[in-house]
């Protein structure tokens, strides 16, 4: 996000703010792989609503079809699509970085996804998966994972301004997920600013035991951030010296082509 960009986001607290449709968005992403079905009591207690409140915006989803309900229980229904393919269809680079991806895994035989920024995690806008699977969740479209701890949120923390990575970190809830993962925040603030100066990153067994990916920027012709594109491997499988030896140069390459074909 630009300064100008942030300089515009309104404040909750705006009298521009439109809270009602918030708290919509907010009932709508509180469905996940997790949580794809759920009663009333459990959306409110996710979105941290009264019953009361919870039920009208459930309700008024349902009745635009974004929402449907069986028994006691609500589930997405397939309309929510609609969302996603709206900011698909406005970017039509990602058709171009999806054939990238895909030569990726053609050439090194690893997963490859393409990712932006969007709060405290990143979300895969694209991906061309290898046959081996590499974590306990199934990776795709739509797939949340925190920032902090993936090369290629640390890539696209490393694009931020100082200030807004500060903010950033100061808003980071810092969770162990493994024996790797790391939890304090200065270390955690000078690894995004050594991505920052080498123009990649490598995450390595800090989410997932066994997960290692190497990550770089992706701009387009006009210097535009695009997002961040990767290649993740088994741990076991490939070693660091390999990404760096191997694998490096290959997305290096790849975000070389992105930037001289496409024009956003």
């Amino acid at each position: 996000m630009d300064a100008t960009a942030q300089e515009d986001k309104l404040d909750p607290d705006d009298r521009d703010f439109v809270t009602a449709l918030a708290s919509g968005l907010d009932v709508i992403l509180a469905f996940d792989d997790a949580h794809p079905r759920m009663t009333l009591s459990e959306v409110a207690s996710r979105t941290g609503m009264n019953r009361a409140k919870a039920r009208r915006f459930l309700l008024t989803l349902h009745a635009l079809g974004y929402v449907r309900k069986q028994q006691r229980y609500f589930e997405l229904a397939p309309r929510v699509l609609q969302l996603g393919y709206a900011f698909l269809s406005a970017n039509d680079y990602r058709s171009v970085i999806q054939q990238y991806l895909e030569d990726i895994t053609q050439e090194s035989g690893e997963s490859s996804s393409l990712a932006v920024l969007d709060g405290n995690e990143v979300i895969y806008v694209a991906r061309s998966a290898a046959p081996h699977r590499l974590m306990g969740i199934t990776l795709s479209i739509g797939t949340r994972l925190p920032a902090a701890y993936t090369s290629m949120g640390r890539v696209l923390l490393a694009q931020l301004p100082e200030n807004e990575l500060d903010a950033f970190l100061s808003r980071l809830e810092v969770t162990r997920y493994t024996e790797k993962t790391v939890i304090d925040k200065d270390e955690l603030k000078q690894c995004i600013l050594e991505v920052r100066q080498q123009g990649y990153a490598i995450a390595d067994q800090e989410l997932d035991p066994g997960l290692r990916s190497l990550a770089v920027p992706a701009f387009d012709a006009k210097g535009k951030l695009l997002g961040a594109i990767n290649i993740s491997t088994n741990a076991a499988r490939i070693d660091r010296d390999t990404l760096l030896n191997c694998h490096l140069p290959l997305l290096l390459e790849k975000a070389r082509l992105i930037r001289t074909n496409i024009t956003s």
